[in-house]
C-alpha cells in the first residue's frame, strides 16, 4: 500500500535498543546511558531536506510522465504554453504537434524545444521552466524504521528519502545503505561519511521504482569517558581503537591519556582485556561488543554518602564544615519511617597499616535540632546510614496460585508461615494435587544461579583449556582441522549451558490436612516475593532425553520407569541407561536403580530406591546421553557429576545436543 508523504512529529528520544540496555546494565559505572550513534538524527525531518516544488530544477533533472513544462516565447512571436508529459512520455504544443521528451535532461529539453520552435519561427527568445513536478514510487525495505512503499518527489535523493521515511531502525545499518535499480546495486552509502565529515558525494538522485535496502547493523563497539562524542558506533571492516576514538571526535580537553581500558565479552561475562595508556593502543583491533573507556584527568573531587530511610540516598559533594543536618537536607530529608533515635556514621582514616574504619553513633533527632554533640562536622568519605523503625517492612507480599479457594497476592506480617497463608487463602480445593506443589523464592533463585554460573565457569575452564593446548601441538593439517572442529563444538556447548536459568524452587510436600503441617519443621516463615503454586493433577508422566519418542504419557500407577521408557520407544544407541533419573513433581530427584535385584542406595535422598516403581503423576524421567561418544569429553574430569549438578541441583533440566 502506497504511503503518502507525511511530516512526523518530533520525538523526545528513540526507544533504547538491546545493546544500549545491555551495556548500561552490565557496565553502569563505566558506560552509563551511551546510545547508538546517528539514529537520533531521524527523530524529526529537517525542513532543509524536504524537496520543495518551488525549488528550480538542475540541468541534469530527467523529465518523466507527470511533469509540467512551462514555455514562454517573446520577440517576433509571443506566447505562453503549459504542457504535462503524458504516460507515453510526450507533450503536445499548438502548431508544433506532439513529440517525446521522456528521458531528456532539463538541459536537453530546452535545446529540443528551441529546435522545434525554430522550424516555424525566427527572431524569438524563449524561457523554459518546470511547473508541478511528478511523484515517483520508491521502496524502502530491510531494517528501516518504517519500511514500505512511498510516493516521493521526483527531486528526492537517497539522503532526503531517508529523512522522509524515518531512516534506519536501530537494528539497521547506517554504514551500508544500498540503492538498487533494475535489480543491480547502484550505490553503497555510508551515512558516517555524511555525519562525521559532511561528505554527500554519493547522495544520488532517485529514480522511479528504486529500492533502498537497509541491511542489519554491523558489529558495534562503545566508547565512553573523556571523548567528545561518547556513543556506540557501528564498526566497518577491521576497526581499531584509534579509529573508534576518531569517530568519537577525538579526546576531550580533560582526557587522561595515561589510562585507557577495554572491556570485552568473554564466555558468559565481561572482562577487562586491556588497560594501559592511549598510546599503547596503536592499531589495537576491536571486537563486537567491546567498550572502550578513556579516563578523566585526576581532579580533587570529594564526597560523602547517605543511605537508608532518606528521600534521595546517594553520594553528595563534600565541603568544609558540612554537618549531619546539612547532608540530610541535601538528601531531601528523612522518610516518615526513619528511626531518629540512633544512626551510624562510618569514617575511614589512614594508618601506617592501611585504611581503618571507625563507627560513630549519633541521635538523628538531636542532630536535626542543632545539638553540637550529634550534629557533628563530616569528613571526606563519611558514610551515614539512617535506619528504619524496628520491624518496618514496606509492601512485603507473597503470592499463592492454583487450587486454593482464594488465590492471589497477600501482604504478610513478620514470621508468617506457609500454613498461615494457605489458611488465609481458604485452604485447598478438591482438585489440588499437593505432591506437585511448587514453592519458589527469589533469594534461593539468586543462590542457585550463582552456583550454576560457578559450575559452568569451572566446566568452561576445563573444556577450553584442553582444546587450546591440543591445537597448539597439532602436527598435521587434518589433525589441526579436527581439533578446531572440536573447539567449535566446545564453545557451542558452553554457550548453550550459559543460557540456563535457575528457578529458585524449594522442594516441599504439603499434606491435605494442613493442621498437621502447622508448626512442623517444614512450615517455614515466608519472605517477600515468595510464590506458591498448587496445581491440579496432570495425570501424565514425561519421558525426555535419549529415547526415540520424547513425549508425555498418561499416568498409570501400575507402570514403572521401564514401562514408560518402553512407551517412548526405548533407549537410543547413545543413551546412558545407567544414568537415568527421575525429577519428581515435588522437586526432588531420584536416580533409577540399577543395582542388585533392581535396588540401589540413593545418596541424595538417603534412601533405597527400587526400579523406579514409585514414580508418580507429574514426574519426569530423564535419560541422559553417553558422554563417551563425544571424544573431547572423555578427558574432562568429573564432567558427568558437574552436568548432573547443573541439571538437578539448580532446579533446571538440559538437553545437551
Amino acid at each position: 500500500m502506497t504511503q503518502p508523504l507525511q511530516l512526523q512529529p518530533q520525538l523526545q528520544q528513540l526507544p533504547s535498543s538491546f545493546i544500549e540496555d545491555y551495556i548500561a546494565g552490565t557496565l553502569p559505572s563505566m558506560a552509563p546511558s551511551i546510545r547508538q550513534f546517528g539514529y537520533d538524527l531521524f527523530l524529526k525531518m529537517p525542513s532543509s531536506f524536504v524537496p520543495s516544488a518551488n525549488v528550480p530544477v538542475g540541468p541534469d533533472y530527467v523529465v518523466g510522465p507527470g511533469d509540467e513544462i512551462r514555455i514562454s516565447v517573446w520577440g517576433k512571436i509571443e506566447g505562453v504554453w503549459s504542457a504535462v508529459v503524458d504516460k507515453d512520455g510526450a507533450i503536445s504544443l499548438p502548431k508544433l504537434g506532439t513529440f517525446g521528451v521522456t528521458g531528456l535532461t532539463f538541459k536537453e529539453l530546452k535545446e529540443v524545444l528551441r529546435k522545434e520552435i525554430s522550424k516555424y519561427y525566427t527572431g524569438f527568445e524563449m524561457n523554459v521552466s518546470m511547473g508541478q513536478l511528478r511523484t515517483m514510487r520508491i521502496y524502502i525495505v530491510g531494517n528501516a524504521a518504517k519500511p514500505g512503499v512511498y510516493n516521493l518527489s521526483s527531486l528526492s535523493t537517497l539522503v532526503s528519502a531517508l529523512f522522509e521515511v524515518g531512516g534506519p531502525s536501530k537494528t539497521g545499518s547506517l554504514r551500508d545503505i544500498q540503492l538498487k535499480r533494475n535489480g543491480k546495486k547502484v550505490v553503497h552509502f555510508d551515512l558516517y561519511d555524511f555525519l562525521l565529515m559532511g561528505d554527500k558525494s554519493k547522495d544520488v538522485r532517485l529514480m522511479p521504482e528504486d529500492v533502498l535496502f537497509i541491511p542489519p547493523v554491523g558489529s558495534l563497539a562503545g566508547i565512553t569517558g573523556s571523548v567528545k562524542t561518547p556513543a556506540i558506533y557501528e564498526l566497518k571492516d577491521t576497526a581499531t581503537v584509534s579509529q573508534l576514538i576518531e569517530m568519537a571526535g577525538g579526546l576531550s580537553d580533560v582526557a587522561f591519556t595515561g589510562r585507557l581500558q577495554i572491556q570485552r565479552i568473554i564466555g558468559n561475562g565481561r572482562q577487562t582485556v586491556f588497560e594501559s595508556d592511549v598510546a599503547a593502543a596503536k592499531d589495537l583491533p576491536l571486537l563486537a561488543g567491546d567498550v572502550v573507556r578513556i579516563y578523566v584527568a585526576v581532579q580533587d573531587r570529594r564526597f560523602v554518602k547517605i543511605t537508608g530511610a532518606v528521600m534521595n540516598a546517594g553520594d553528595y559533594g563534600y565541603h568544609e564544615g558540612m554537618t549531619i543536618r546539612d547532608l540530610i537536607s541535601v538528601a531531601g530529608g528523612l522518610q516518615y519511617y526513619a528511626y531518629t533515635k540512633e544512626a551510624d556514621i562510618r569514617r575511614v582514616r589512614v594508618t601506617e597499616q592501611g585504611p581503618a574504619s571507625d563507627s560513630i553513633n549519633i541521635n538523628i533527632e538531636k542532630a536535626l535540632a542543632g545539638d553540637p554533640e550529634n550534629n557533628i562536622k563530616l569528613l571526606d568519605n563519611d558514610y551515614l546510614f539512617v535506619r528504619a523503625v524496628p520491624g518496618w517492612g514496606v509492601d512485603k507480599t507473597v503470592t499463592i496460585l492454583g487450587e486454593v479457594k482464594f488465590p492471589g497476592t497477600y501482604s504478610i506480617r513478620k514470621d508468617e508461615t506457609i500454613s498461615s497463608l494457605i489458611a488465609r487463602a481458604g485452604g485447598f480445593t478438591p482438585y489440588a494435587y499437593l505432591r506437585g506443589s511448587v514453592f519458589t523464592r527469589e533469594s534461593v533463585r539468586l543462590l542457585q544461579q550463582q552456583q550454576l554460573s560457578d559450575m559452568i565457569d569451572k566446566l568452561a575452564r576445563d573444556v577450553l583449556s584442553v582444546g587450546v593446548s591440543n591445537v597448539s601441538t597439532a602436527t598435521t593439517v587434518d589433525e589441526s582441522t579436527m581439533l578446531k572442529m572440536e573447539n567449535d563444538q566446545k564453545r557451542a556447548f558452553i554457550s548453550k549451558l550459559s543460557t540456563l536459568k535457575a528457578q529458585g524452587r524449594i522442594a516441599i510436600r504439603l499434606p491435605k490436612d494442613i493442621a498437621n503441617f502447622k508448626g512442623s519443621f517444614n512450615d517455614i516463615p515466608l519472605t517477600d516475593g515468595d510464590v506458591i503454586q498448587i496445581p491440579s493433577d496432570p495425570k501424565t508422566v514425561q519421558v525426555i532425553g535419549s529415547v526415540y519418542n520424547q513425549s508425555a504419557f498418561i499416568y498409570d500407577s501400575a507402570k514403572n520407569t521401564s514401562d514408560y521408557i518402553g512407551l517412548a520407544g526405548g533407549y537410543t544407541e547413545n543413551a546412558d541407561d545407567s544414568g537415568t533419573y527421575i525429577i519428581m513433581a515435588d522437586g526432588t530427584t531420584a536416580k533409577v536403580a540399577n543395582g542388585f535385584l533392581g535396588i540401589e542406595w540413593n545418596s541424595t535422598s538417603s534412601r533405597w530406591d527400587s526400579g523406579g516403581s514409585g514414580i508418580g503423576s507429574g514426574d519426569t524421567i530423564v535419560v541422559p546421553e553417553k558422554l563417551e561418544r563425544i571424544p573431547w569429553m572423555r578427558n574432562i574430569k568429573d564432567v558427568t557429576q558437574i552436568l548432573y549438578q547443573i541439571a538437578v541441583g539448580a532446579g533446571v533440566m538440559i538437553k545437551l545436543f
